[in-house]
């Protein structure tokens, strides 16, 4: 076999040159394109349910949100594999597991379906959230903000409301964490004995300041549902009416009578300017800042991502005068860099000694020709091979027809049907002019009522409900 596949190179040798060619030209074309990452997507298919619950202890977290949660609502989720709760003081944490090949997007959209059902819980706690699903290697930046002008309650409200809504809108990143944030709030700091003295109960600061603001979250006040100024009717327009609130700073705040009596609230509290108590804390060289950890989405590009996220802040540095900016605190991106720069350098390095031993050993050009060639092309065969593997295993579609059907819109072709399988981990699609049955590695085994959406574009075939009315696929 060996001999005749050299026979065959040396009489067509023109076309194997040929293919030499090609092969060299797409490998280090595709070397530029190769996305790095430090470790590879490993982990199993995984979603998060999170429910803030304040003022609640571990018990009441347990009993009151994450059991009924787990056995009423998200227990029996379609694919589920496996499911793990967590209940600590104010939250509970429900991660579920689902079987191997099950697409992520299907399985959110079973989880989103189950949580608008969570009316039916105790209102106890805010509604749950279902958090954006990250990498393996989860975090792929860490960005420092300290600044010795700017007080950390207005580096705060700047990350909040300009930061964060930026980054998180960069290509490949699923999550902004706040390390350090500083609420901007007007609290109303009360002293019993001022309040004993002054015959004042709690009762009546709470409802003095819960009514001097536009919106309390306190439910039993009359501020908890604010209504409209109204309007004026003009012989020629109507004018609406908006109330200019009067409490806008913690002076005009601590102006206001306590409910009941004639004394404002300065003369039995202190009104100021603060933030809410810190569960932890972001310390840096100079004293405390603020610390944003990115995460990111599996399967992203951590050198785009981060190239993203530095182009970003590029971009807000004009709005941020007095604030020092530090993205080298965390930076996977770096050491990526610096290996693949290293491993191109040791690669270079081998390929002339192994150049200088095939002349010094053969002392021939044709040897060392051929070996200066099949060395690399070998390499970049491989290259070319893996990331064709990859494409195939991850970015796989199917998009038969040209003309799709997408919110019941009338196209001219009939989309086609498929039927998917799974072989080897991974689903495959075959055209055939029926429904599709979409098998996974759950209890249940085919899924009837599937078919495969020409409008797909995630992994493999995208199964969306089947429904016929007039002619119109929905």
């Amino acid at each position: 076999m060996l001999t005749w596949i050299i026979s065959l190179s040396l009489r067509m040798r023109t076309v194997m040159m040929a293919l030499a060619l090609i092969l060299l030209v797409g490998g280090v074309m595709q070397i530029r394109t190769v996305p790095l990452d430090l470790v590879p997507e490993f982990s199993p298919l995984s979603l998060d349910v999170h429910t803030e619950a304040l003022g609640l202890s571990t018990t009441e977290v347990e009993s009151l949100i994450t059991v009924p949660l787990e056995a009423d609502l998200l227990n029996g989720v379609p694919w589920l594999d496996s499911i793990e709760s967590e209940s600590i003081t104010s939250l509970s944490a429900i991660e579920m597991f689902f079987a191997p090949g099950t697409d992520l997007m299907q399985a959110r959209q079973m989880v989103q379906e189950r949580l608008t059902q969570a009316h039916a819980l105790p209102n106890v706690s805010n509604p749950p959230v279902m958090l954006q699903p990250v990498s393996s290697s989860s975090r792929v930046m860490n960005i420092g903000l300290n600044s010795k002008t700017v007080s950390l309650i207005d580096m705060s409200v700047l990350a909040r409301w300009n930061i964060v809504p930026r980054l998180v809108g960069v290509p490949g990143v699923a999550n902004v964490s706040v390390w350090g944030l500083r609420n901007k709030q007007v609290q109303v700091q009360v002293n019993p004995a001022t309040l004993h003295a002054n015959n004042i109960t709690l009762e009546q600061i709470i409802k003095t300041a819960g009514e001097s603001v536009w919106a309390s979250p306190l439910t039993y006040l009359n501020s908890s549902t604010p209504g409209s100024g109204g309007f004026i009717d003009t012989p020629n327009q109507r004018l609406g009416v908006r109330h200019i609130s009067p409490t806008a700073t913690p002076e005009t705040f601590s102006q206001v009578p306590v409910f009941g009596t004639a004394i404002p609230l300065h003369q039995v509290a202190h009104v100021i300017e603060a933030n809410q108590p810190l569960i932890g804390d972001a310390i840096f060289k100079t004293g405390s800042g603020l610390l944003l950890a990115i995460d990111k989405f599996p399967g992203a590009n951590t050198i785009e991502v981060t190239h993203g996220v530095e182009a970003a802040l590029l971009e807000l540095s004009p709005g941020m005068q007095g604030i020092e900016v530090d993205s080298h605190i965390y930076r996977p991106a770096s050491f990526i860099e610096r290996a693949a720069e290293n491993l191109g350098t040791g690669i270079a390095v081998a390929y002339m000694l192994l150049l200088i031993a095939f002349a010094s050993l053969f002392a021939n050009w044709r040897v060392t020709l051929i070996a200066a060639v099949v060395v690399p092309l070998s390499g970049f065969s491989a290259i070319w091979a893996l990331n064709a593997w990859r494409r195939y295993q991850y970015d796989d579609d199917c998009r038969p027809d040209p003309c799709y059907c997408r919110n019941s819109r009338r196209c001219g072709p009939e989309p086609r049907h498929y039927r998917s399988t799974t072989r080897g981990g991974r689903r495959h699609c075959k055209q055939e002019d029926r429904l599709c049955h979409h098998r996974y590695g759950s209890p249940g085994g085919l899924q009837p009522a599937l078919v495969c959406h020409p409008d797909a574009t995630a992994r493999g075939c995208a199964a969306v409900i089947y429904a016929r009315h007039n002619g119109t696929i929905f």
